[in-house]
């Protein structure tokens, strides 16, 4: 399945694509929650009955006539991994990798993304007037499905729901200035997601992906998720060893070579542009670069 949440004359809800059209789960058996999150806490069960649901119903609308919104719209966590390709971590000037200390990790480099960073796979993305330094980081989103703590590296691939492109977006100036990097990784708007979470029995191999961002039309990454230094089940193993990973909590495994701070003349992102991420088998994202400075206060 390729579940997604979608958004149809004011109501948001999820659902499922099929053909060219949009399964409302909800509608289609009320058993199936309307929100995500509730969805995949119904585990094995849950998907069984949105898989039936899908098969015996029709679509409520063309998939070119609903909003389709982060496919979760606020994850309870997102856990990201740095430094997990190594032509990443080769494009890294030497002498930046002296200053920092930089070497080759022999456990995964995680940090988080606040929950706040997501949004759809098609709504803009905020250049802040903060800092021009607008980044992105092309990578395989991995959805949790079932709540787990110390998982065997041999079971980890069990408690996966499906798979989502993502873009790690990122201010680079703000994540040099702190060792954590979080206050770079996390502006609004900066996790765009999905288009959908593709089930994992519609990917053949997780491992063996292609993964490409492009930037008005030309290809600034290119690599393949074989290539990572820790697989899906290594990273899934590690982080449910220190806490809880629960159904909802995305994972994004990392980016390889190409970021524009690293690329000649560090091409950041501008306003106008559009960036695309594709990631073999799970389809695309396109989100347009704006200059935008919302302030509110509820």
């Amino acid at each position: 399945m390729r579940l997604i949440t979608f958004t149809l004359e004011g109501a948001t809800r999820t659902g499922a694509i099929k053909g060219d059209g949009v399964v409302d789960l909800n509608a289609a058996n009320s058993a199936i929650p309307d929100e995500m999150v509730a969805l995949l806490e119904g585990g094995d069960a849950m998907l069984a009955l949105a898989a039936a649901a899908v098969e015996s119903s029709s679509p409520v609308a063309a998939l070119s006539d609903v909003k389709l919104e982060s496919p979760i719209l606020c994850p309870p966590k997102i856990l990201a991994i740095g430094l997990n390709y190594r032509d990443h971590f080769d494009e890294i000037p030497a002498e930046i990798k002296e200053k920092r200390g930089l070497k080759l990790p022999t456990v995964p480099v995680v940090f988080n993304k606040q929950s706040t960073s997501a949004s759809g796979p098609y709504d803009p993305v905020d250049l802040p007037p903060e800092s021009p330094e607008l980044d992105y980081e092309a990578e395989l989103g991995v959805v949790i499905g079932k709540t787990c703590r110390r998982v065997p590296k041999e079971k980890a691939l069990d408690v996966v729901a499906g798979y989502t492109v993502l873009n790690d977006v990122t201010i680079r100036d703000w994540q040099r200035a702190t060792p954590t990097m979080t206050m770079g990784k996390s502006w609004d708007t900066h996790c765009p997601m999905g288009p959908a979470i593709v089930t994992k029995d519609e990917v053949s191999d997780p491992g063996n992906l292609g993964v490409r961002t492009i930037i008005d039309g030309e290809t600034v990454q290119n690599f393949n998720t074989s290539t990572m230094l820790f697989d899906i089940a290594s990273l899934i193993a590690h982080l449910s060893t220190a806490f809880t990973l629960r159904p909802g909590d995305v994972i994004a495994s990392g980016t390889g070579a190409g970021v524009a701070v690293f690329r000649p003349g560090q091409p950041f992102m501008t306003a106008g542009q559009i960036c695309r991420v594709e990631i073999d088998q799970l389809g695309h994202i396109e989100n347009r670069i704006e200059a935008n400075a919302p302030s509110f206060i509820h």
